[in-house]
């Protein structure tokens, strides 16, 4: 057995093997494709750094954080505990947005963009977008910038919000083709905020409190007043929320109200679009 093998599988009792192959490459400065084919023992050094990787792992440090960053719509991100880490079903929010929004040069906004994740998809994949995206969190918006710096710079309008509650005050009088969200959803008293990982992230990202609906009501009441006629609506949310929002969006006004299931089959995201003119 080489060190390498050695080394893995004494870490995936307790930690993924995918994580432990990842953890492993960045305490020896490896690709992942370098570190299976290695044959060499590690130094000492080298295996300290995973071993103490890997133990804050297995207390639920999620992965991401412990790396500095994870791939989205195939692109590297930086993270850290001022963002959420960036999960393959916001991808979903992503494809949906992009198949609703025809405009080559449409005007699209991201509400709470956290690490750039949504925002930084849309823009390199839509050249002639333009795209707002706001946070309340200074030190989320600062991931962000930096993200957009290096994976589309000068493409997006970062702009910091007053407060975690007012969604709409960092996009002013301004009007939109369509607005993403990916809000806090989870409520405040789901044990699944205490599990492995989301212990760990900023939990006002996660969660507003009470039942979880707070965020996702707010966003639905406010859109009509920044979206162009025509414009859309998307947000991600907890597969038991779609019935709530699909009949807030109908109750506000929206038309071609529609939620849309994960590669899980959960009802992931929902949208409407609005018709008349903005109230």
């Amino acid at each position: 057995m080489t060190d390498t093998e050695r080394l893995l599988a004494a870490a995936t009792r307790s930690i993924a093997r995918r994580d432990a192959e990842l953890l492993l490459a960045a305490a020896a400065s490896l690709t992942r494709t370098q570190l299976i084919t290695r044959v060499e023992d590690f130094p000492a050094d080298v295996v300290a750094r995973f071993e103490t990787l890997v133990a804050r792992r297995a207390a639920g440090e999620p992965a991401a954080y412990l790396l500095g960053r994870r791939e989205f719509w195939s692109l590297d991100f930086e993270v850290d505990p001022a963002v959420l880490v960036p999960r393959p079903e916001t991808e979903l929010l992503v494809e949906r947005a992009l198949a609703l929004v025809a405009a080559p040069d449409a005007v699209v906004a991201d509400l709470g963009t956290g690490s750039g994740a949504i925002a930084i998809a849309l823009a390199r994949e839509r050249p002639g977008w333009r795209i707002v995206a706001t946070d309340a969190s200074d030190a989320a918006l600062a991931r962000a910038r930096r993200n957009g710096e290096r994976l589309a710079p000068g493409r997006i309008d970062w702009r910091a919000s007053p407060s975690a509650d007012d969604w709409y005050a960092a996009l002013a009088d301004r009007h939109f083709d369509a607005i993403v969200s990916n809000p806090p959803y989870i409520a405040a008293d789901d044990p699944a905020l205490t599990g492995d990982g989301l212990a760990y992230e900023p939990r006002g990202a996660l969660t507003p409190g009470g039942d979880g609906y707070a965020a996702l009501l707010t966003l639905i009441n406010g859109a009509p007043a920044h979206l162009r006629p025509g414009g859309w609506l998307a947000l991600e949310h907890g597969e038991s929320q779609g019935e709530r929002l699909r009949a807030a969006l109908v109750a506000r006004g929206f038309t071609h109200v529609t939620s849309h299931r994960d590669l899980a089959g959960r009802e992931r995201i929902t949208e409407g679009q609005i018709s008349h003119a903005r109230f």
